[in-house]
């Protein structure tokens, strides 16, 4: 067992990975270094920036240094932990590369790759449904063979996940990857589909497969470094993350925010105060030579990509981390359409998310999207499941959920509670997003009176009350101010006053 989980909130999980190298707490990125010429060096990723694991590229290393290439910590200058690729990525982009599965398996073992990669056949996101199967079929059967090649018991290995947006396809190559020796599976073939901000297909292939593989593995989202879509991939359950997008955007001068990426040179002021960016202003950074520009750019990404993981985990250990996902995915159209897309998976949310909040924070209600809370569909579930109408109230008074936080200590509350107070078989329950039903004596269990809600009343509450209404079992039922499909309507608490004088007048006489 190399991983560890030590803190849970949705999908997202806090880990210790466990390598012959040291301890590395994820979720986290893997700067992506060139073996030859990096704008950054690796030790300063270590000694500047705190990254302990870095990924390069074995089949660059063979093709430049030979067979007899030294150890890639030499090589690199990083002694950190070296998770080394395998050349799938040049597969992928050239159609073809200079090596065999069983070379590079045996020479990312003879560099002391503390983590390696199989030669996997990338699917892409362009892909169609022949060249996808065959890509699943020859990335299981290399996996296979690949483990009868190992000789290094205290490395790590990878098996990557391919199938593009084929989700069958994906979920077969999980399961396949899932029941064979590895430690780490990397979901591959996002880039494409990251590139064309397609987030909703991006969340269809990250859970598709995380509900087969072992849940004690890793998963590695292959080439995601954008601060601004981390925490959804966290959010669903992704691990470990790597990419050159800090260096490459730098060489291009873009300029990396939580949020987005701007031209530098469009800037007025610099919107941050890393270490780069609060001793500069935006002439100071533009007029530079380029290469030191380049450099400066750089290392300001890489300080907005390690602030966005801090507060990730953070928000995991807090038990804040939807928040952190909605005030993300609010930023940009695509992220907006990809956090809706978990709409579908509520239930996996749900399972993964824990029951406990640490905090006992009050959650917030924006608008729907809101609703795809884990809390809220618990809830629904459990309510039907597990919940029972108190003996002997068989009559059912339902009124909307007041202003006034917990419910059962609201003005309205009091008041309605007094009017019936003579009446032992009336049952009241309060009715609104975002809960739907919650019965009075349940309504100071967190979380059901510890929200803050900007949607109001809307048609959401609406079938929860309904079938409530035909699933518990009561004799009558009646709603204040609403009209619903099995309940009688009443318009004010002093017509509920009346109606409740005539029923007990209507018992007495046996009617």
């Amino acid at each position: 067992m190399c991983f560890e989980v030590k803190e849970r909130d949705l999908a997202g999980r806090i880990g210790l990975l466990r390598t012959r190298r040291g301890v590395l707490e994820t979720p986290t990125l893997m700067p992506v270094v060139n073996p030859v010429k990096n704008t950054i060096s690796p030790s300063e990723l270590k000694e500047e920036f705190g990254f302990n694991l870095i990924i390069t590229n074995a089949y660059i290393i063979l093709k430049h240094y030979g067979k007899d290439a030294k150890d890639v910590h030499e090589i690199t200058g990083f002694d950190g932990t070296i998770m080394t690729d395998s050349g799938a990525y040049q597969l992928l982009i050239y159609g073809g590369i200079d090596t065999t599965p069983e070379e590079i398996v045996r020479f990312q073992e003879r560099i002391h790759s503390d983590i390696g990669v199989i030669l996997d056949v990338p699917t892409g996101g362009f892909a169609n449904r022949e060249e996808a199967e065959q890509t699943v079929r020859e990335t299981i059967r290399r996996a296979k063979e690949s483990i009868s090649w190992r000789e290094d018991g205290t490395m790590l290995w990878a098996g990557p996940i391919q199938g593009g947006r084929y989700l069958d396809l994906v979920e077969e190559c999980a399961r396949a990857m899932g029941d064979l020796d590895f430690q780490i599976h990397p979901l591959g073939s996002p880039t494409q589909i990251m590139e064309g901000y397609d987030y909703q297909t991006l969340v269809d292939m990250i859970v598709t497969a995380k509900r087969v593989l072992p849940p004690e593995r890793p998963l590695h989202l292959f080439g995601a470094g954008h601060p601004m879509m981390l925490s959804l991939a966290v959010a669903l359950g992704c691990d470990l993350f790597d990419s050159a997008a800090y260096a490459l955007f730098a060489k291009d001068g873009r300029y990396m925010t939580q949020v987005g990426t701007m031209r530098v040179d469009e800037l007025e002021e610099l919107p941050c105060s890393c270490p780069i960016c609060v001793k500069r202003n935006v002439e100071d950074l533009v007029e530079v030579p380029k290469e030191e520009r380049v450099g400066l750019l750089a290392r300001h990404n890489l300080y907005i990509v390690v602030e966005e993981l801090r507060s990730i985990r953070e928000s995991i250990r807090e038990g804040t981390l939807w928040e952190h996902l909605e005030s993300r995915c609010r930023t940009h159209p695509k992220l907006y359409e990809g956090m809706k897309r978990l709409s579908e998976y509520k239930e996996y949310l749900e399972y993964n998310d824990p029951i406990i909040n640490k905090t006992l924070r009050g959650l917030f209600f924006y608008d729907e999207v809101s609703m795809f809370r884990p809390e809220v569909y618990r809830y629904k579930e459990r309510i039907f499941s597990r919940y029972s109408r108190p003996k002997g109230k068989d009559i059912l008074i339902l009124m909307p959920m007041p202003d006034e936080k917990p419910f059962n200590r609201s003005k309205i509350y009091k008041l309605l509670k007094k009017t019936l107070e003579n009446r032992d078989d009336m049952h009241i329950c309060f009715y609104g997003d975002p809960f739907g039903v919650v019965p009075s004596e349940l309504s100071e269990t967190f979380p059901l009176s510890q929200f803050e809600s900007a949607i109001g009343l809307g048609r959401g509450w609406r079938e929860s009350v309904e079938a409530f209404l035909a699933s518990k079992g009561y004799r009558e039922a009646f709603i204040l101010g609403e009209r619903v499909k099995g309940a009688k309507t009443i318009d004010s608490i002093e017509e509920l006053e009346r109606l409740s004088d005539f029923l007990e007048e209507r018992n007495e006489g046996g009617g």
